[in-house]
């Protein structure tokens, strides 16, 4: 039973993520009078498709994935997807295939492409659909948070010290009760969870306060917590303090799910830069299995745990995304920065071939992190 709870979940996550983001291109496109040839969810056989306006629309045997192909676009499915819509060109006049289930016949009209190729838009329309993509992993992040957060019982967590422990050592060094928590250690706090988050990140329990007190801001410099022993030994933190509550109110959930995305793309960008300032081992990195065993413990502890997840999964996909490399929309961005600024494309040759480069590092880094899964999963370390 928990392998199919696991699959399901891993299924919806992985789907809603990426067709999300598909869409995001998709619509923007559409938007911009680009042609696009197939807006597919799933990956591999066709199981229904349907022609409307020049687009294929397909729903594939693989309930994993997606993709846009657009005309003019370098990618495989883009040149198949301009193949089916051309049939002439790729086998000689013959008629496209309409073996997929419960597909109607179409109008030469209903087939006939209704926008332009990708590479005749203006550069600043191409990568609005480039960036269209990451942009929609962060809207549905925020709305999930949004439905997270006015689904919970509890009222909103503040960041504002309702009291301080008699005798807690975060008293004796500087917090009072009042206090606004700005920033830790100088990183800006947006929710609760980030005054946790960098607090879990101290190494001697010692950390620098920025509060709002009084109407002024205040630099409280080593509050130092005091440590509790569990009964294997290990060390914990004692926050001694408590924090006000905020009501629900639809402007405080809407101000909250926004900060709380925040919050989640600077866990993100934390870890990539701890990962290359060593702080964090190349070791640590998960692929698709621990992603998959995470949904799968996400799942059994209830739907909120797994749409929590979902949030992390999408969001770090839309920044992942962003990030300029030639294999990725990011990249993608780059290039169309070049001719923007210069006027003339960076050659198809030099994009491609930083492109395939890069995606065999992707290939080679997932790879790894996959035999870190397993390793782990066989060792019970998972």
């Amino acid at each position: 039973m928990s392998f199919i709870v696991t699959f399901i979940a891993a299924v919806f996550v992985f789907s809603a993520v990426i067709a999300i983001h598909e869409f995001g291109h998709f619509i923007v496109a559409k938007l911009c009078g680009v042609q696009v040839n197939e807006f597919s969810i799933g990956m591999g056989p066709v199981l229904c498709k349907r022609v409307r306006k020049g687009t294929q629309y397909s729903i594939r045997a693989l309930p994993v994935g997606g993709f846009v192909a657009l005309e003019g676009e370098e990618s495989p499915e883009s040149k198949q997807a301009e193949e089916r819509s051309n049939p002439s060109a790729a086998d000689g006049g013959s008629s496209p295939d309409r073996g997929a289930l419960g597909i109607a016949e179409t109008s030469p009209e209903e087939e006939k492409p209704a926008g332009i190729p990708l590479n005749e838009a203006p550069v600043w329309q191409r990568a609005l659909i480039m960036l269209a993509g990451a942009g929609m992993n962060f809207v549905l992040g925020f709305v999930v948070m949004a439905i997270l957060i006015t689904a919970q019982n509890e009222p909103i967590t503040s960041k504002v010290l309702y009291q301080v422990e008699e005798n807690a050592l975060c008293g004796q060094t500087g917090l009072q009760a009042g206090d606004k928590i700005l920033a830790v250690n100088g990183r800006r706090c947006f929710v609760a969870n980030d005054i946790l988050y960098e607090l879990m990140r101290t190494e001697d329990y010692t950390a620098d306060f920025t509060v709002l007190r009084d109407g002024k801001k205040v630099e409280l410099p080593g509050v130092q917590f005091d440590t509790w022993q569990d009964d294997k030994g290990e060390t914990h933190m004692s926050l001694g303090f408590t924090v006000y509550g905020i009501k629900k109110t639809p402007l405080n959930v809407l101000k909250e799910a926004g900060n709380s995305v925040l919050y989640y793309g600077r866990i993100i960008f934390a870890s990539l830069s701890d990962l290359l300032r060593g702080r964090e081992s190349i070791n640590d990195l998960s692929g698709p299995v621990g992603i998959v065993t995470a949904i799968g413990q996400a799942a059994s502890y209830g739907w909120q745990d797994l749409l929590e997840l979902l949030v992390l999964i999408t969001v770090n996909l839309g920044i992942f995304n962003l990030l300029p490399f030639p294999a990725l929309d990011g990249g993608k961005v780059v290039f169309l920065l070049i001719e923007g600024v210069t006027g003339h494309a960076v050659p198809e040759k030099i994009q491609s071939g930083l492109t395939v480069a890069a995606f065999a590092l992707l290939f080679g880094l997932m790879i790894f992190a996959t035999y870190n899964d397993i390793l782990r999963l066989v060792t019970g370390a998972m």
